[in-house]
């Protein structure tokens, strides 16, 4: 995210930017970092729903193990095989509801174990049937059972595991099996069967995870639409209330008695710091707008937009002409994130130099203009039209393989009020 601020500095004083933006990128991964990696935003409903998706078809595959019983060379060793996966499933579940949607590593892998020698003891008491696809059952359910840890492992990890069953399932097949035309849908169809629930699995609980922390995110920067003109953002509040608390205390006690005055050079020390830090905060609110906050606090937007505001004249947009505005960026971000292309969103705003009609001598016209890369003209999505006629009459066209968009925005004057 890059800004320029406006040209006036009411107060004098020349602020750090560079620092200063720097320490709330710090203060929002500290806060990350800090924060329980637990089971949430409903992903927990959906390692419900994998539990008892592996347990029927667990059951699904013991039913084919008693009914081939006669046929096995080894039934013995394949009802073992059965027995370590449940196992395994039900020690997996339980494990998961006890530690409150958290899988260790240790154990994770020690689960990934247990499955290959479920999958090795299924697959020798098969062997000598030269047809894996035809009747190993606990191995296919083994590699379905990865679904238990769909919600609590890295998807990196995964991806792994169900790569190497995959593999390890068709080498033993090719190995094996002399494939003709007659066997070959049954050996496809189980690999099939215990390598793409996971991969499905994996791609929605992805795009879900994605889907609600893009709109927490911008549920958190439409907080911005009501500010003033001019104002301090979330994270400057809460450091704003962190100074107050300890400038009150600083103050209290030297009403009580508790600090004698004069102060002693490492407590005065401390009062001056308190009195730079609010005055940087105060000049901060007088030098920008609601739209730099709402890109710099949004991880998203912050990634991908930049913006250049001398006059901060987005600050005189009403609310509406706000909401539009930002959803526009919003729509041209996310357009090119789903198509995988490089983010770039560039609004530029500044007085426009057209002539207004009469009877308006109340408003000020500004200039917006937004240039998007990563999505071309006929891909742009019709709710972009809608919210872009919110802001004022547009044009729009392309510009070096770009979409740009022309605003003309019409807010009210700032000398009337």
């Amino acid at each position: 995210m890059t800004y320029a601020p406006p040209e006036e500095n009411t107060l004098g004083v020349i602020v750090g930017e560079k620092g200063r933006h720097s320490k709330s990128a710090t203060v929002r991964r500290l806060a990350r970092d800090d924060s329980p990696r637990l089971t949430s935003l409903g992903t927990g409903f959906v390692g419900v729903g994998a539990a008892i998706l592996v347990s029927l078809r667990a059951i699904y595959g013991l039913v084919w193990l008693v009914i081939q019983w006669d046929i096995y060379p080894n039934p013995i060793i394949a009802a073992v095989a059965w027995g370590l996966l449940v196992l395994l499933i039900a020690a997996t579940i339980t494990i998961v509801q006890l530690t409150s949607g958290q899988l260790p590593q240790w154990i994770f892998y020690l689960f990934v174990v247990g499955l290959a020698a479920v999958m090795a003891l299924d697959i020798y008491a098969v062997w000598e049937l030269h047809d894996i696809g035809g009747y190993a059952t606990a191995a296919v359910a083994a590699g379905m059972a990865l679904l238990l840890v769909l919600t609590v492992r890295p998807t990196t990890e995964l991806i792994v595991a169900v790569s190497v069953v995959g593999v390890g399932l068709t080498a033993v097949i090719l190995i094996n099996v002399p494939l003709t035309t007659d066997n070959l849908a049954p050996q496809v169809t189980t690999v099939a069967f215990a390598v793409l629930p996971t991969v499905i699995g994996l791609s929605l609980i992805t795009n879900f995870r994605q889907l609600v922390q893009v709109e927490l995110d911008r549920v958190l920067v439409q907080s911005t639409l009501t500010a003033p003109r001019f104002a301090v953002g979330m994270m400057a509040s809460e450091e704003l209330a962190r100074l107050d608390l300890a400038a009150e205390k600083l103050l209290d006690s030297v009403a009580n008695g508790a600090t004698k005055l004069p102060l002693e050079p490492k407590i005065a020390s401390t009062a001056a710091s308190l009195a730079t830090e609010l005055r940087l905060h105060l000049i901060e609110g007088r030098r920008e707008t609601w739209l730099y906050h709402a890109i710099t606090e949004s991880d998203l937007l912050g990634k991908s937009v930049t913006l250049t505001d001398k006059g901060s004249l987005a600050g005189l947009l009403d609310p509406v002409q706000r909401d539009g505005l930002l959803s526009t960026a919003w729509l041209f971000v996310t357009d090119t994130t789903k198509r995988g292309a490089k983010n770039s969103v560039h609004i530029t705003i500044a007085p426009s130099t057209t002539v207004l009609a009469p009877g308006f001598e109340d408003k000020v016209a500004v200039g917006i203009s937004i240039t998007s890369s990563g999505v071309t003209r006929n891909r742009v999505d019709a709710s972009t039209w809608e919210a872009v006629a919110k802001v004022g009459t547009y044009t729009d066209s392309i510009e070096n393989s770009s979409v740009r968009l022309d605003i003309e925005c019409l807010v009210d004057n700032p000398a009337d009020q």
